[in-house]
């Protein structure tokens, strides 16, 4: 069963190639998925890597987190279920 994986305190030069490179070497890739700030388009640090089985998930933790990467230590773990957050959207002058 896959798993996501958590990566955090990346470089800003990081890149999804950069980080499906650095993975493949302890398993399959599903997907990589670097988060970019919405406003300037620039990364914001993290991102979530999915892994073909827990196996190679717990496998990349152990070869990553608190490791170098870019010059910056990263860190790796399980991701957690994203949480619900209130919706943001326009004023509705119905209520």
């Amino acid at each position: 069963m896959a798993q996501k994986l958590y990566v955090g305190n990346l470089s800003y030069n990081t890149t999804e190639d950069t980080l499906r490179t650095l993975f493949a070497e302890y398993g399959e890739i599903q997907s990589v998925n670097l988060i970019m700030d919405r406003d300037t388009g620039r990364p914001k640090g993290f991102a979530f890597v999915t892994m073909s089985t827990q196996a190679e998930a717990e496998n990349a933790i152990v070869m990553f987190n608190e490791k170098n990467a870019d010059d910056r230590t990263i860190k790796v773990n399980i991701a957690r279920p994203r949480e619900e957050r209130p919706h943001m959207g326009r004023f509705d002058s119905r209520r």
